[in-house]
């Protein structure tokens, strides 16, 4: 592996390990409960039972009234959906989207081994690029992270609902997901969405730079979308040109919200160059 990329890495690793240790170890291992209840043991009937957890077999066998007790069921799988189309090459602030992206998946990631939790990543842009199944342990986290830095996608458009499809068809148990993206889908998923979240414990991480929200006066600028590799002029200069643009953004991100809202789904919104502690710490909180 070349060395400067070894020294990404490990960059990330210290990072992303400090802040799970740190930060979220006791909000994450609140916050994200397990995907169900296991047996744990069985004892004798007491007043308030549900009597539908009754062990028939041992009552019969013992002549007397038993119930079955479970508990939480702790190890559960984290998936990762991470959106790697053309927009995530794009940063104001001193670090592209898809750099912020990999730095809060690393965080997430080691937060889920802490807990002995397996994780899964689903990389996509208009198609499913790479799906690395759900393990554990820190040489797992490590290939996660050399991925997230290194790889470079076969497509440079989004497609949200498709890659919410696979999660929906390639996961069958219930587990919990974080799905990290600018939310830039040119095709519908509300659909996809509601689906994959009445299966899931689906949590929206929308990814944003500044001056995609609020525009700023540099005159004339050519600008460049990476998903279309379309160019056009803008005048920057112009205060209707930068109200318009900053409206349709504003308008974008509260469709997303409004989108999440109606299927339950927690979100959080995090911008490139920022300390993105607080809004996730915010959100786990929420949860608890």
């Amino acid at each position: 592996m070349d060395e400067s990329i070894i020294k990404k890495v490990r960059k990330i690793e210290i990072k992303a390990r400090g802040l799970s240790q740190q930060m979220f170890s006791g909000e994450y291992h609140s916050a994200f409960k397990g995907r169900g209840m296991a047996f744990s043991e069985v004892r004798e009937y007491q007043y308030g039972d549900d009597v539908r957890n009754i062990d028939w077999n041992v009552t019969a066998r013992l002549a007397h009234p038993y119930v079955k007790i479970f508990e939480e069921e702790r190890e559960m799988t984290v998936m990762l959906l991470v959106d790697v189309s053309g927009s995530g090459r794009f940063g104001t602030q001193g670090q592209f989207k898809e750099e912020l992206a990999a730095e809060v998946a690393a965080t997430l990631a080691f937060s889920a081994i802490a807990n002995n939790d397996k994780v899964g990543v689903i990389l996509f842009s208009d198609r499913i690029e790479k799906f690395i199944p759900p393990k554990k342990g820190r040489q797992h986290i490590l290939r996660i992270i050399r991925e997230l830095i290194t790889f470079r996608p076969q497509s440079n458009g989004t497609d949200i609902a498709q890659a919410l499809g696979y999660f929906s068809n390639v996961i069958k148990r219930r587990c919990t997901a974080f799905l990290l993206s600018d939310f830039f889908s040119p095709t519908p998923y509300a659909e996809a969405l509601k689906i994959a979240a009445s299966k899931h414990d689906l949590v929206a991480l929308r990814l944003v730079d500044r001056r995609e929200e609020h525009l700023a006066d540099l005159g004339l600028m050519k600008l460049y979308d990476p998903e279309s590799t379309e160019t056009l002029w803008v005048d920057t200069g112009s205060a209707n040109v930068r109200r318009v643009v900053d409206a349709r953004a504003a308008q974008q991100a509260e469709e997303t919200a409004r989108t999440m809202r109606r299927y339950g789904i927690d979100m959080a919104t995090l911008h490139t160059g920022e300390d993105f502690v607080k809004p996730l710490l915010t959100l786990m909180k929420k949860r608890i």
